[in-house]
């Protein structure tokens, strides 16, 4: 059985909602953790379903900005101590440049001091200045992201069976790394992963994407339900998008595209999230326009008037 985490964001009858931590970016310098503690607190009690985190290893520039990010583990250990019921979850960690037995440890302490409350998503990386620091190539990526998913998925089971336990015992000698966990953690494919849709729907347990033209979207989520027809004996695992939002003050603002989202009022923006349901997106991570509107003013609105509707 999945952890409590799954249940939360993965209802069978509803859309979710989760944001991007930190909610306060600045580029280049980290955030206060005392604001996003309060930040966390406030999203919770508003009715969003997760928190999320990057895991960005070096300072490497991108898209023509550099993120100072802590270490996602430590961060989200932060948020779920100052929070009580939201889950909090990694998209991603880098899995080719962690050790998996190391990141098992991170997993399942985090998972356990937060009353299952974890949702661990990886992917394989994206920097090539990253894979060159820690001694190997964007090329190797792919074929470490399997081997190290297989030892962690062992890892982090609540009951392997005697193969994920002979590929566990193999990597450690003999050892354990702590007691498995009281349900299993979830485990979420980020991004192609440098992996076919048919692995990803065979082994992961959900997969996340980022935001597409709508038409497009809908053509990706048909792919990964045939992916799991195929592969996954039709289980139904969820599908997670990714969208950069700028919410306006007026709420019949129509909606227009930006890059990798939208921008517009709450009521577009509640027919797109309703329309994405539709089609088989199960959970929205929001990230929210770091020029926009204050962020409590946004989350106010959008517990009040948005997540309400989604149930």
């Amino acid at each position: 059985m999945l952890n409590k985490a799954y249940s939360l964001v993965f209802p069978d009858d509803r859309l979710t909602l989760g944001l991007m931590t930190p909610l306060t970016p600045p580029t280049g310098v980290l955030a206060d953790p005392e604001t996003e503690k309060a930040l966390a607190q406030h999203a919770e009690a508003c009715g969003f379903s997760a928190l999320w985190t990057r895991d960005v290893p070096l300072m490497i520039p991108q898209a023509g900005e550099v993120s100072a990010l802590d270490d996602p583990f430590l961060w989200l250990g932060m948020l779920a101590a100052a929070t009580t019921t939201i889950a909090v979850g990694t998209a991603a960690a880098v899995l080719p440049l962690r050790h998996p037995l190391l990141l098992a440890k991170s997993a399942l302490s985090l998972d356990r001091l937060s009353g299952g409350r974890f949702l661990l998503g990886v992917g394989s990386g994206d920097r090539e200045e990253e894979f060159a620091a820690f001694g190997m190539t964007a090329e190797q990526g792919g074929e470490r992201f399997r081997t190290h998913w297989e030892i962690l998925r062992a890892a982090l089971d609540d009951a392997p069976d005697q193969a994920a336990e002979e590929v566990l015992m193999q990597a450690t000698g003999g050892y354990r790394v702590l007691p498995p966990p009281a349900q299993r953690i979830a485990m979420l494919a980020v991004g192609s992963a440098r992996q076919s849709l048919q692995w990803i729907a065979a082994n992961a347990d959900g997969w996340a994407s980022y935001h597409r033209e709508e038409q497009r979207q809908q053509g990706r989520i048909g792919l990964w339900q045939q992916a799991l027809a195929q592969r996954a004996g039709g289980a139904a695992k969820p599908f997670i998008q990714s969208l950069n939002l700028d919410l306006l003050d007026d709420p019949d603002a129509p909606s227009e595209p930006i890059t990798l989202g939208m921008r517009g009022g709450r009521h577009a923006l509640l027919d797109y999230l309703r329309r994405l349901h539709g089609y088989g997106v199960g959970h929205v991570l929001l990230n929210l326009a770091r020029q926009g509107r204050p962020r409590r003013e946004v989350m106010d609105e959008m517990g009040r008037e948005v997540i309400p509707q989604l149930g």
